[in-house]
């Protein structure tokens, strides 16, 4: 039984609206169909793929939709654990640096010891970390703010 692929996340938030448009804008996902559960949601897409599933948090949802996503904590509650980041294979990394840059989003730029990737890390209207992973290819020329070499220096 061994798993194949993530099939998406579901982020909870306080703002369905503000989210959506964040992942559409910012990551350049689509809003797509979904099936109608009796309380808002959105879909968001990449390449015809529902990947990013948002929905009310514990704190605005409907006890309807609770229940329905097992989230049966106190209104109070902020979800249910903790989920550092969510990482994406992505190309265009100087476009999407100017992109970032252009939006006033703050992020990083790391690369790890012989790994064939250049990362960029920041976060979500909500707080969770969004990591975009690059081929080293596309940054030939461009110096990373953080390296795991650097790092293993100090220690």
């Amino acid at each position: 039984m061994p798993l194949s692929h993530i099939e998406h996340m579901l982020v909870l938030v306080d703002d369905l609206d503000k989210t959506r448009d964040w992942y559409r804008d910012v990551l350049g996902m689509e809003e797509g169909p979904h099936p109608d559960f009796g309380f808002p949601v959105y879909w968001m897409y990449l390449g015809g793929v529902d990947v990013v599933h948002i929905g009310q948090s514990a704190r605005t949802a409907s006890p309807e939709q609770r229940q329905y996503l097992g989230c049966l904590a106190q209104a109070s509650d902020a979800g249910t654990g903790a989920l550092d980041h969510v990482a994406f294979r992505a190309t265009g990394l100087v476009k999407m640096i100017d992109h970032l840059k252009a939006k006033n989003i703050k992020f990083t730029q790391r690369r790890a010891n012989g790994q064939a990737l250049y990362q960029l890390f920041f976060l979500d209207p909500n707080g969770l970390k969004i990591e975009l992973n690059f081929s080293a290819e596309e940054a030939v020329g461009i110096v990373p703010e953080l390296m795991a070499s650097d790092l293993m220096k100090t220690t």
